[in-house]
C-alpha cells in the first residue's frame, strides 16, 4: 500500500477509452489520469498499443498469405492492351 501514497485511485471505466478508440484512446487516458493513478495510466496506454497492433499484425499476415497463394493464379479477365 505504500506505493500508492499521494495518488487517487481512478475508475476502471478509463479502460473503455483504449477499448473503443485504440491507440488514441490509450493516449488520452494516459494523459488524463497519469498524475492521479500512474499504474492504471500505463495499463491504459499499453492496452491501446496492443489493440492497435493486433489488427496490423493480422492484416499483414493475411496480406502476405494471400500474396503467396494468389501469385500463381492467372487473371481471369486479361484485357489485351491494344483494345484500351
Amino acid at each position: 500500500m505504500a506505493e500508492n501514497v499521494g495518488y487517487k485511485r481512478r475508475s476502471g471505466f478509463w479502460f473503455l477509452l483504449p477499448i473503443f478508440f485504440s491507440l488514441i484512446g490509450g493516449i488520452i487516458a494516459y494523459f488524463a489520469i497519469r498524475d492521479d493513478d500512474p499504474k492504471k495510466a500505463k495499463s491504459c496506454l499499453f492496452l491501446g498499443i496492443i489493440l492497435f497492433a493486433i489488427p496490423l499484425i493480422v492484416m499483414g499476415t493475411m496480406t502476405a498469405f494471400f500474396h503467396i497463394v494468389l501469385s500463381d493464379v492467372h487473371p481471369i479477365f486479361d484485357v489485351p492492351m491494344h483494345t484500351i
